[in-house]
């Protein structure tokens, strides 16, 4: 494709009332997804090339993609190179440890000081972006095979011997260490396969680990431990909507249930307080949003922490004396820190902290420090702390963006656009984060879906967006639909079970949107999404065929009735002929022969919850119609890309599908 001059004018976001009209009485028709066999205009069709030569390179197979063009491979390697830093945990010198990488993947780092070199701790060709530190200088992490999600448990001890924990083909994650600096919980599906139990393993003894807490096929995960490490903090996961908090006396296993009443709550977190004073909880239990929460695990009396908010409470952190809270509020996509003082109870937003995202907080062992991590649009994560006596900021880590002009980089504007449907009277609004070229107009657009369901959009550090922005001259507009996180309980239950749809008519009333913006071509939208917004990529290409020029499908969800049970609360109970019968009907597998416009799909061989043979079967039923199909997979990827070769190489074959659709 030909990079289009940009000699026009800046267009201002159209707001909701204006769009109202636009809409008109028939915009529930309008957006409704086509029912399978229903009558309708037949959409304009690219003439299908023949099928090219199916080649690997490395670890990748190309299946009817193009070789690729060396002038588009220059120019998306500048937005590739750059890097980003996790904050992972605090050692017990007052070094950090972190996430970063300088080769293929991510590694574990220790940064001894703010803006000290990082030295690499780990050292394998899988990715390591989880640890947690304990006393004495040894920390555990986490790794597993190829993207297979079975990940394992390992010891790193402070002289750099390292121990598995962990072995066999089983899930594991989330350890807690104890306060003896020995023992560390997790959890793992060794017993069954299926349900997650609650594990404690001695580091120092070499002996195996111990179950503490197994039931049935629940998902039970360990929070903390508590002041005396005679009992753990449990959370029996069913959905994001419900779960429930329990204490487990590590010796015997048994359990007492923090709440008895036995609601659906959504409890997002929890902590023992320091003191052994209460129970820190974010849960939804007192409205639409979650809330930080104290909570007597004697008498069940709950005592708010936080102010009543419309957004939600997403992160927190207690300092070992008790002193201090931190907590991170998530508004409308971008994050903003509190710090209150428990004695003083006043409350203050750390100055300097970048406008974005912040992803972890966490306070040093003595309470004297809280680390974070942040990214923005235009700046990779990167690793902050807040000195508190002195209220002062540091700066722990100065990622590299690549060789590109951050100030040219785009920040993206926050739109609201109506729906099909009508809360109280008035159109239903959706958020949705634009980017927009700098200067042109009548430009082509992609609409990127998130993942999730149960997740949001975030404006965080985005290259691949920058580059069809800037380079390509595409706008990119990020909605979150219904069933999205961030807006309510609510908000978040609207596309469950068989609402599911609904969904996928709030990217028809996008479509309606962005037909009135003055700035967008109506006659190139592309879409794209991974995961669940893989999904929804494929729904779109189903039912807005004729408003959309093709769509990206990254280890997108293709049969809805193949789902763990941990997810029966999002999709519905597979195992009901009915339900089954409904997302069967409605999943693109079964209607992937209606597909008609271009499609890429990426694949992991290993990915373990949407299987690989899905997208083939997907590729197959597709071109067996006529369709055409870039299929890229990758031998030793699973749930998305996480090696940079591998990762580069999706991208540079994104950048190439998207021109091919603007022929």
């Amino acid at each position: 494709m030909t990079r289009r001059p940009a000699a026009c004018r800046r267009a201002l976001i159209a707001g909701a009332a204006a769009l109202t009209n636009a809409l008109g009485a028939a915009a529930a028709a309008q957006t409704a997804p086509a029912q399978p066999g229903a009558a309708r205009a037949a959409p304009p069709t690219t003439q299908m090339a023949p099928l090219l030569e199916r080649r690997e390179r490395g670890s990748l197979v190309y299946d009817n993609i193009p070789p690729a063009d060396p002038a588009l491979a220059a120019r998306i390697t500048r937005y590739l190179q750059s890097r980003q830093a996790s904050l992972l945990d605090w050692l017990s010198d007052g070094s950090l440890l972190i996430a970063t990488r300088f080769g293929e993947t991510e590694q574990v780092h220790r940064v001894a000081a703010p803006l000290h070199a990082r030295e690499q701790l780990t050292f394998y060709p899988e990715p390591v972006n989880f640890a947690r530190a304990a006393d004495g200088g040894g920390f555990v992490f986490l790794k597993d095979k190829g993207g297979d999600e079975n990940s394992q448990l390992y010891y790193r001890a402070a002289d750099g011997a390292v121990r598995q924990l962990t072995h066999g083909d089983f899930l594991h994650g989330n350890p807690v260490w104890a306060h003896d600096g020995k023992r560390v919980a997790f959890y793992g599906d060794d017993r069954d396969g299926v349900g997650y139990d609650v594990y404690v393993v001695d580091v120092t003894s070499g002996a195996a680990p111990q179950l503490v807490v197994g039931a049935k096929q629940d998902a039970w995960y360990p929070l903390d431990w508590s002041a005396d490490d005679g009992k753990l903090l449990v959370w029996r996961y069913v959905s994001l909507s419900e779960s429930y908090l329990y204490s487990a006396d590590v010796a015997s296993g048994a359990l007492t249930p923090l709440e008895t009443s036995a609601r659906k709550i959504g409890i997002r977190a929890a902590k023992f307080a320091p003191g052994g004073r209460g129970v820190y909880v974010l849960s939804d239990e007192d409205g639409e949003y979650v809330a930080l929460k104290l909570v007597d695990p004697v008498t069940h009396q709950v005592r708010r922490i936080t102010p009543a908010l419309d957004f939600d409470v997403e992160e927190f952190d207690a300092s070992a004396d008790g002193r201090y809270l931190a907590y991170v509020v998530n508004q409308d996509g971008r994050s903003r820190l509190v710090v209150e003082d428990t004695q003083t109870h006043t409350e203050s937003t750390p100055p300097g902290i970048p406008e974005g995202v912040i992803t972890r907080v966490a306070f040093d062992r003595a309470g004297h420090r809280l680390g974070l991590s942040v990214e923005s649009a235009t700046s990779p994560r990167d690793v902050y702390s807040w000195d508190l006596e002195h209220e002062r900021l540091e700066r722990w880590t100065r990622s590299e963006a690549g060789p590109l002009d951050r100030g040219a980089l785009v920040v993206p504007e926050l739109a609201r656009y109506p729906t099909w449907d009508r809360v109280n009277g008035q159109p239903r609004t959706l958020s949705a984060y634009v980017y927009r070229p700098r200067n042109a107009v009548h430009c082509p657009v992609v609409i990127d879906i998130h993942g999730g369901p149960e997740s949001q959009f975030r404006p965080g550090w985005e290259p691949f967006i920058q580059f069809l922005v800037n380079d390509l001259g595409y706008a990119v507009v990020a909605p979150n639909v219904r069933g999205s996180s961030g807006y309510g309980k609510s908000f978040l239950a609207l596309d469950n079970g068989e609402l599911r749809e609904d969904a996928v008519r709030d990217i028809g009333s996008l479509l309606v949107w962005i037909s009135v913006q003055p700035a967008f071509d109506r006659d190139r939208v592309s879409v794209m999404g991974t995961s669940y917004g893989g999904y929804m990529t494929l729904a779109s290409l189903l039912a807005y065929s004729q408003r959309l020029r093709g769509g990206i499908d990254v280890v997108g969800i293709s049969n809805l009735a193949y789902r763990r049970g941990l997810r029966r609360a999002e999709y519905g109970d597979e195992r009901d002929p009915h339900v089954r019968e409904f997302l069967e009907r409605i999943s693109p597998l079964t209607n992937a022969s209606r597909i008609k416009r271009p499609l890429l799909i990426v694949e992991g061989l290993n990915d373990p919850r949407v299987p690989a043979s899905e997208s083939e079967q997907l590729v197959w039923r597709v071109r067996a119609a006529g369709g055409e199909v870039w299929y890229l997979v990758a031998k030793d990827e699973g749930h998305g890309f996480r090696k940079k070769a591998n990762r580069d190489a999706y991208l540079e074959t994104a950048a190439a599908f998207l021109q091919r659709l603007d022929h």
